[in-house]
């Protein structure tokens, strides 16, 4: 019982923002200017103008549009790009695989980073060892993304020669993004592992587990680990997300086709149809992810969903 009143709550409130989100997304593009003239063109006239905003329903009332675009968004019409003229959906799916691969590799480096050297932090505090952690993650958190990527460009692509420098054919295309990528959410997770983990290892529980004369390593990993992981599940959430709306910068560089990519240009184009979609997808991945990290967490933890 608890557990279905937990997540119609979560889905209730995910319902709601999803909405807000929407009605933001559809309303930005509208309100930024006239649209029909800036799709005419600097020189067009009067009457050019008119009659693109009647082709594209512009001259209608601003609920009238949304809630016609809403109705079509449900059933996967997002409608069709201004530039291209091809479906808007199908555009996002083609380039949606890119970025989500590109995400998950770098989401994956830079937990397989972040935990080991939290946790070592977290068992030597105080030592060469924490303050070296505590270096690295301050190094990874304050380079710029773009500037650490045109290093590993220039080093491993234009001098050694050792991976490719732009496009996704392979995997070799994905190393150099995922370690920029990954390296600058590591610092996050390490951190929040290292918190985690001195709290945790000061408990009483933990205590008792070494009383009992468990192994050290049974009572750091099984114990202590599984307890101090729970705020990374959420923060998880969050970097995905992140990582899935937040690559523009790094797809541009590498010339990565996905749904940054693809931001890009059609801001670029004024292709107003695909950015607002493109917002509008983005903002949902991300609240079924937080939907997500909150039943995970509930399931780790059960005073989440008794609370």
């Amino acid at each position: 019982m608890a557990v279905a009143r937990f997540l119609l709550q979560r889905l209730y409130i995910s319902i709601l923002v999803a909405i807000t989100v929407s009605v933001i997304a559809f309303s930005l593009l509208r309100l930024s200017g006239d649209l029909a003239a800036e799709l005419a063109g600097e020189d067009a006239s009067e009457q050019e103008i008119a009659l693109i905003a009647t082709q594209y329903g512009l001259d209608r009332p601003l609920y009238v549009q949304y809630f016609d675009w809403a109705k079509n968004a449900v059933t996967g019409d997002l409608g069709r790009s201004l530039f291209t003229n091809e479906p808007v959906a199908e555009m996002i799916v083609e380039r949606l695989g890119v970025t989500i691969k590109l995400a998950f590799y770098s989401i994956a480096l830079g937990l397989l980073m972040a935990i080991p050297i939290g946790v070592l932090a977290a068992i030597r505090p105080n030592t060469w060892i924490d303050r070296a952690a505590l270096g690295l993650a301050v190094f990874g958190q304050a380079i710029p993304n773009f500037f650490f990527a045109l290093l590993m460009i220039l080093l491993f692509g234009v001098q050694l020669r050792w991976l490719p420098i732009s496009g996704n054919a392979s995997f070799a295309h994905y190393i150099m993004p995922t370690i920029t990528l990954g390296t600058s959410v590591m610092p996050q997770f390490m951190r929040l592992t290292r918190t985690g983990m001195l709290d945790v290892l000061d408990s009483d529980f933990i205590r008792t587990a070494r009383a009992k004369g468990l192994h050290p390593m049974r009572v750091l990993f099984k114990h202590a680990l599984r307890n101090a992981i729970l705020p990374i599940v959420s923060l998880m959430a969050v970097v995905l997300g992140f990582l899935l709306g937040g690559t523009v910068i790094i797809e541009s560089i590498f010339a990565l086709n996905g749904v940054g990519f693809l931001a890009f240009e059609s801001i670029m184009r004024q292709d107003f149809p695909v950015v607002q979609s493109i917002v509008f997808i983005l903002s949902i991945s991300y609240i079924l992810l937080t939907l997500f990290s909150d039943l995970i967490n509930a399931q780790l933890d059960p005073r989440i969903r008794l609370g």
